[in-house]
C-alpha cells in the first residue's frame, strides 16, 4: 500500500503498465491479481473494522477475478463472506478463472445473482465491471448497481466503481456509489474527473509491486498537485527577510457597489504571503476597505491613467474581482490588456477578454466552466463534458496558463501533463471563492514563482484551506472562512 502517487494515467496507459510488468518484468498476472485482492482486504478491514459479513458481487473479466481473490482472502481472515456471480463462472478465462477456482478449492460457495443482495451484509464489494467499460451499464448489471446503491451497507469498489468511465469519469448509464475505491497499478483519470469524485468515495492506491520504470511520467495524462510540490515551492523564509522581498500585488476591480470581491482578493494575497498589496477600485470604496482591513493600500481610481503610478510599483496584477461591465470597467480593461506585467485575470476580466480576445504569455486566466464557455464560444455543459480538451483550447487560444476551475480543478502546463487538484470540497461552491483564489495565485507570483507553479500551488493552497475551513461543516462555508486557514497551508 502507498499514498496516492503524482501521476494519473489513462486506462490504456494503465493497461500498458500491466503488460510491461507481466511481459518485461516477469510478474505473473495472477500474482498481481492476488496482490490486488490482498490490498483491498487490508484497506477494507482497516476502513470498516466493524464489518464482519461481506458480500462480494462479481461480474466478468479481471474485475471479477479481483472479487474472487478478495472473497478467498477475507474468508481466510475469519470474515463471513458470500459471493454473487452476475455471469456463469465457467465463462471466465485466464487469471479470473484461476481466482474463481482457488476460491472454490478453499470451500467457497458462489450463488447466481437472483435480483437481490444479502440484507444482513455490512460490507459490499463491487467486483462487477472494471475500468475498461465503454458502453452503458444495463440489464441485470444495472439492477445489481441499483441494489448496491439502495443497500444500507458500506461499499468498496475494486479499481473503479462500476459504471464510471475510466478516462472521463462520466456515468455510463448507472454507477455504483462507493464509500471507498481501492485502485491498483496506476491512478485512473476517471477517479478524479467528471462524476468520478461523487461516486468513488475515498480513494486508496496499491502499486502491487510494479516497478516504477513501468510507469513513465511522460505517459501520464495528469499530474496530481501533492504536498511535496507545495513544500518545494513554499520553503521557509530567511530570518533576514523583509516585506520588499515578497513582491507587490496590485488588485484592480471593485466596480460601483461591489467592494467585497476586491477586498477578499486583497486580503487573500496578504494571507498567502505577498509583501505589499494595493487595491485600485472605484472611488466610492477606497475608504471603506481601508477601514475594514488597514493593511491593504486602497486607492480610488476614476480613469485608467490613474493606474499608471500603481502599475509602476507592482510586480503582478490581479484583475477582475467585482469589476463589472460598466464603462469604467471597460476603460480599465483597455488599459490592462496592453500591460506586460504578470497578471491573473478572473471574473468580469474574463468576460471582457472574451469580447476582445488576445494572447498573453505572462497571464493566468482562471475561468469556471461558464466563463470558459464564453471564452471558447461554447456552452458550460460542453466544457464540463470535455474538460481536458477545453483546458487545452483555452491555453492555445489565450496563451499563458489556464486554470479550469471546478471539482478536480485543472491547470495547463507547457512542461508536461496538466496539473489536477484532488483537494477541495462542495462547500466551496459559494460567492467569492474565485476572488480568494485570484489573490492567492497573484501573491505567489509576487513571491517569485513562475506562472505555472503559482497557478498549480495556488489552486492546491486554496483547496486545502477550503478543506480545513470545512472541518466544521461544508454547508454554510463562506469565502472569508478560508482567509484564516491560508497561513496554515502556505507554511508547510
Amino acid at each position: 500500500m502507498s499514498t496516492l502517487p503524482v501521476d494519473i494515467f489513462s486506462v490504456a496507459a494503465v493497461r500498458e503498465i500491466d503488460r510491461t510488468a507481466i511481459e518485461d518484468h516477469g510478474i505473473p498476472g495472477y500474482t498481481l491479481m492476488t496482490r490486488a485482492g490482498a490490498a483491498a482486504v487490508s484497506e477494507a478491514r482497516s476502513t470498516f473494522p466493524g464489518a464482519r459479513r461481506w458480500q462480494v458481487v462479481c461480474g466478468a473479466g479481471n474485475n471479477a477475478g479481483d472479487g474472487y481473490v478478495v472473497a478467498r482472502l477475507a474468508a481466510q481472515q475469519g470474515v463471513s463472506v458470500s459471493v454473487l456471480a452476475m455471469v456463469d463462472p465457467s465463462s471466465l478465462r485466464g487469471d479470473a478463472a484461476t481466482a474463481h477456482g482457488d476460491f472454490i478449492a478453499e470451500g467457497g460457495v458462489v450463488a447466481a445473482w437472483a435480483g437481490q443482495l444479502d440484507p444482513e451484509a455490512d460490507l459490499i464489494i463491487d467486483g462487477l465491471l472494471g475500468s475498461g467499460l465503454e458502453r452503458d451499464v444495463e440489464g441485470e448489471f444495472a439492477l445489481a448497481v441499483a441494489a448496491i446503491n439502495s443497500h444500507d451497507a458500506n461499499v468498496v469498489a475494486l479499481d473503479i466503481p462500476t459504471g464510471i468511465h475510466g478516462d472521463s469519469g462520466n456515468v455510463m448509464g448507472f454507477a455504483v456509489r462507493a464509500d471507498l475505491t481501492m485502485t491498483f497499478v496506476g491512478l485512473k483519470a476517471g477517479l478524479f474527473l467528471g462524476d468520478g469524485p461523487d461516486y468513488c468515495g475515498a480513494v486508496a492506491f496499491a502499486d502491487l509491486g510494479v516497478p516504477p520504470q513501468c510507469r513513465p511520467s511522460s505517459e501520464a495524462a495528469f499530474r496530481r498537485i501533492d504536498d511535496d510540490h507545495l513544500r518545494r515551492n513554499l520553503p521557509p523564509r530567511r530570518r533576514t527577510a523583509h516585506k520588499g522581498d515578497f513582491g507587490h500585488v496590485l488588485v484592480v476591480g471593485g466596480g460601483p457597489g461591489m467592494p467585497g470581491a476586491v477586498r477578499l482578493c486583497g486580503e487573500a494575497a496578504l494571507r498567502a504571503g505577498a509583501g505589499l498589496v494595493s487595491l485600485a477600485t472605484h472611488p466610492g470604496h477606497a475608504s471603506m476597505i481601508v477601514a475594514s482591513r488597514p493593511e491593504l493600500m486602497s486607492h480610488g481610481v476614476e480613469s485608467p491613467e490613474q493606474l499608471d503610478p500603481l502599475l509602476a510599483k507592482a510586480d503582478v496584477v490581479a484583475f477582475g474581482p467585482g469589476l463589472g461591465r460598466s464603462a469604467w470597467a471597460q476603460a480599465l480593461h483597455a488599459r490592462l490588456q496592453a500591460e506586460s506585467l504578470p497578471a491573473v485575470w478572473d471574473a468580469d476580466a474574463l468576460n471582457w477578454l472574451a469580447d476582445s480576445p488576445k494572447r498573453a504569455e505572462q497571464r493566468i486566466i482562471t475561468p469556471h466552466p461558464g466563463e470558459a464557455g464564453r471564452l471558447l464560444g461554447s456552452a458550460a455543459g460542453a466544457v464540463q463534458a470535455e474538460r481536458c480538451q477545453s483546458l487545452a483550447e483555452l491555453r492555445e487560444r489565450y496563451g499563458g496558463v489556464a486554470v479550469l476551475k471546478g471539482s478536480g480543478t485543472l491547470v495547463s502546463s507547457s512542461s508536461g501533463a496538466a496539473w489536477l487538484c484532488t483537494a477541495g470540497n462542495p462547500g466551496m461552491a459559494t460567492p467569492g471563492m474565485g476572488d480568494v483564489l485570484t489573490g492567492v495565485i497573484a501573491a505567489l507570483i509576487a513571491q517569485g514563482l513562475g506562472p505555472e507553479d503559482a497557478a498549480a500551488v495556488g489552486v492546491a493552497v486554496h483547496a486545502q484551506a477550503g478543506d480545513l475551513a470545512a472541518q466544521a461543516g461544508e454547508r454554510g462555508l463562506v469565502a472569508s472562512d478560508l482567509l484564516a486557514q491560508l497561513r496554515r497551508v502556505v507554511n508547510p
